[in-house]
C-alpha cells in the first residue's frame, strides 16, 4: 500500500504544475515552498514585506516557466532550479530598493549587491548557496516531521517530542504524563526510525 507524500514528487508535481488550471497542484506547491523562499529571502537582508514579495514573484516565475519546461534529473537538480530562479527575485527587490533610495549606502544593500548575486555575503559572510542550503534541511526535516505525526498516535509522538526534541529527563516525563521509562525509549526508537527513513525519502526526492 503506497501511503500519499506530503510533497509530490519533483517528476509528478512538476508535470502537474504544467496546468495553470491545476489550482491544487499549485495550492500544493505554494504551502511546500513558501516559507523556505521566504526565511531565505529575510536571511539575505531583505525586510518582511519585500521577502513577502520575492515569495510571490518566485511562484509567479515559476508558473511562466511552467509551459515550456522539460525537467531532467540528469542536467540539474530541482533544488538548484529553485534556488536560481529565488536567487533572481531576491536581486530584483535588491535593484528596486537601490533605485529608490538612489543609493548604495545601507548595510542591507552592501550585503546585497544585485550584480553580484551569485556570491551573496549576508552578515555572518557566507553565500546565498549556504542560506538556501541550511534553509532546505531545516525544510526537509520540518516536512519529515509533519508527515511522522500523521502516522503515529498523538501519544506516542508527545514522547519522542519531549525526549528527543526538548530534551525533558525521562524522570520528567514519566511524572508529568505517568508514563514508564519503557515507553520513552520505545516511542524514540520507533518515531526516530520514521523520521530517518522519511528524511532519506525527500532527500533522495527533493535534492
Amino acid at each position: 500500500m503506497t501511503t500519499p507524500d506530503l510533497i509530490p514528487t519533483r517528476q509528478s508535481l512538476l508535470s502537474r504544475l504544467q496546468n495553470w488550471g491545476d489550482q491544487e497542484s499549485w495550492h500544493d506547491f505554494f504551502n511546500t515552498y513558501w516559507r523556505l523562499i521566504y526565511e531565505v529571502a529575510l536571511k539575505s537582508g531583505l525586510n518582511e514585506s519585500e521577502a513577502q514579495e520575492v515569495v510571490q514573484e518566485t511562484v509567479i516565475s515559476v508558473a511562466k516557466q511552467m509551459p515550456a519546461l522539460r525537467y531532467d534529473p540528469a542536467r540539474g537538480k530541482f533544488k538548484g532550479w529553485l534556488l536560481q530562479i529565488t536567487r533572481r527575485r531576491i536581486a530584483d527587490l535588491v535593484r528596486k530598493r537601490k533605485q529608490a533610495a538612489g543609493t548604495i549606502g545601507e548595510a542591507a544593500i552592501e550585503r546585497l549587491d544585485a550584480d553580484g548575486i551569485e556570491s551573496v555575503p549576508d552578515p555572518a559572510a557566507s553565500g546565498l548557496e549556504a542560506i538556501w542550503n541550511e534553509e532546505w534541511e531545516r525544510h526537509l526535516i520540518n516536512t519529515a516531521i509533519e508527515k511522522v505525526k500523521k502516522k503515529v498516535k498523538p501519544e506516542q509522538y508527545q514522547l519522542f517530542d519531549l525526549y528527543v526534541l526538548q530534551r525533558w529527563p525521562v524522570g520528567k516525563i514519566r511524572q508529568t504524563l505517568g508514563v514508564s521509562a519503557g515507553q520513552v525509549y520505545l516511542a524514540k526508537h520507533r518515531i526516530g526510525g520514521l523520521l530517518k527513513k522519511e528524511i532519506r525519502l525527500l532527500q533522495s526526492d527533493l535534492h
